[in-house]
């Protein structure tokens, strides 16, 4: 028998594998993260106190610490595909992704000033809300309409291109497929909308359930950048590697 032919049952076994494997990671990815992080969530909401709570969602807590993290991890994914992908108006989407996570990143930790505890310098002190060293407690323009923008970003396209996709794919134009999620950005849209709308209804009925919800959707909005680019690297290179 030759060595080929030696080797053939190992190679599907172990291509089998790597499928299974990869099935399991992203239904973990798209589906189990976010359900899990909101029922732990909620889990905090109803059965800790107040003081946990403050805790654990403060400037610099667990909560920004996690949307950091993760906007490091979108900005690795998205420089990576700025680096391989091919066509210049690719390039430039995917380097805009990666100098929004690195910015987004940065503001999160206020450059460093989370981790390493320095003073904020007395002018830039009066200029900033919150007494940190970064942009978004400086201007609206650096932090809530950014957001807004994303948002949109969410809505259109972890929600509404999917669906299309889904129901009727007709309706997209073709030039912009190469840049088109998938259902698998569903379930974290649909949470990150959720938790807008719960919001937006709190606020105009003067109701409390959450904590400080603007963390919650910052997190869901920042997991959804990092899930969108962890399907674009598939979309784009899975298909072409070899076993």
């Amino acid at each position: 028998m030759s060595t080929n032919q030696e080797t053939l049952p190992n190679r599907l076994q172990w291509n089998k594998y790597h499928s299974v494997r990869d099935t399991i990671l992203n239904k973990t990815l798209w589906i189990g993260v976010p359900v899990l992080l909101i029922l732990i969530q909620l889990g905090i909401e109803v059965f800790l106190s107040g003081a946990t709570k403050e805790l654990l969602l403060k400037e610099g807590g667990p909560h920004e610490t996690m949307q950091a993290v993760t906007m490091f991890i979108a900005f690795v994914m998205a420089t990576y595909l700025t680096i391989r992908i091919k066509g210049k108006w690719l390039k430039l989407w995917f380097g805009i992704a990666a100098l929004a996570s690195f910015y987004v990143a940065g503001e999160e930790v206020s450059w460093g000033q989370w981790i390493f505890y320095w003073d904020t310098p007395e002018g830039w002190s009066a200029l900033n809300d919150q007494n940190e060293t970064n942009l978004h407690n400086t201007s609206s323009w650096f932090d809530q309409k950014p957001q807004i923008l994303l948002q949109i970003g969410v809505l259109v396209g972890g929600i509404i291109i999917p669906l299309l996709k889904i129901f009727n794919p007709a309706k997209l134009p073709e030039k912009f497929k190469d840049i088109y999620g998938d259902y698998q950005l569903l379930p974290t849209a649909l949470i990150a909308l959720s938790l807008k709308i719960t919001d937006t209804l709190c606020d105009a009925f003067h109701l409390k359930f959450f904590w400080r919800i603007s963390e919650v959707l910052e997190l869901y909005l920042f997991y959804f950048v990092a899930l969108y680019l962890y399907t674009m690297i598939r979309k784009h290179f899975k298909a072409t590697e070899t076993p």
